[in-house]
């Protein structure tokens, strides 16, 4: 069982992403959970085909001493088990609390005894916080995609998320898997993300080109597989999932100084 988190500035398209893979991957053979460590509980829906079920921590202010695997876990497409972690309520506790909860709750419940090949984390934006690190600090996710573009705030959230990879990594733990540059149709992005991946001691496993297609998938409540395999766009998630299956280049990432950063962008023509 391959364990996957997937990281990346807020907004980014970072869960749309990975639904998309996890939905690729699923309709390759595999099979498939995804847990969603955002208190937003937003990381299945496109899998889901839109249906909100009742997030882990939902799960356990409902009946903490009685629940049961069945109430957390749906079957979205490709028969990919899908979670939600969710949060505390509104101005209260704290959601990257929630994260470390939530697994503690799935492993206990016996949600990783099923035979699974692979299972993807779709976490909040930042390594800025130990609740959202628990994937990788506890072990759990032994390889991660940063989804990024070529936008100096997403390459500058992919630099700081790679700083608490190498935290991590050099205690044993995950190993950085590469980036996914999520295209924004900036100047020179595909080049300029290559080279940021290679500064930091990694690869850019896949450029997604941007498409109208995807947004039309989500408008229809899936992904774009799910939507119309014959798309473009779906064969596009279907080289990244098959990327990630076949992926052997697993690294500690060396992240950039914020002058080295600034510096890269005005190379590729970025920054005035």
């Amino acid at each position: 069982m391959r364990q996957v988190a997937f990281y990346g500035k807020g907004g980014i398209g970072k869960s749309t992403t990975q639904q998309n893979t996890a939905a690729a991957l699923a309709s390759l053979g595999n099979s498939l959970m995804v847990v969603g460590c955002d208190p937003k509980a937003d990381c299945t829906r496109l899998l889901l085909r839109g249906k909100r079920q009742p997030s882990v921590l939902d799960a356990l202010r409902d009946s903490p001493d009685d629940i049961q695997l069945a109430q957390v876990i749906s079957e979205g497409y490709g028969h990919v088990k899908c979670v939600e972690s969710g949060g505390p309520e509104p101005g209260v506790g704290c959601g990257g609390r929630g994260v470390i909860t939530a697994i503690q709750t799935l492993e206990k419940l016996g949600a990783y005894e099923n035979d699974l090949d692979y299972v993807f984390y779709d976490v909040l934006g930042d390594v800025v916080c130990g609740g959202f690190a628990m994937p990788i600090r506890e072990g759990y996710a032994e390889e991660i995609y940063i989804v990024c573009s070529g936008e100096y705030m997403a390459l500058f959230a992919a630099n700081n998320i790679s700083k608490g990879i190498r935290k991590f990594a050099e205690r044993g733990y995950a190993r950085l898997g590469g980036l996914v540059c999520n295209s924004r149709m900036v100047e020179n992005e595909a080049e300029m993300v290559k080279e940021f991946a290679r500064r930091l001691n990694t690869q850019m496993i896949h450029f997604i080109p941007r498409s109208r297609d995807v947004q039309r998938a989500e408008i229809n409540k899936k992904t774009v597989i799910d939507y119309d395999s014959e798309l473009p766009q779906a064969n596009e998630y279907v080289l990244l999932a098959t990327k990630i299956e076949e992926n052997d280049q697993f690294t500690i990432p060396t992240p950039m100084n914020q002058d080295e950063l600034e510096e890269l962008m005005r190379d590729y023509g970025i920054i005035d």
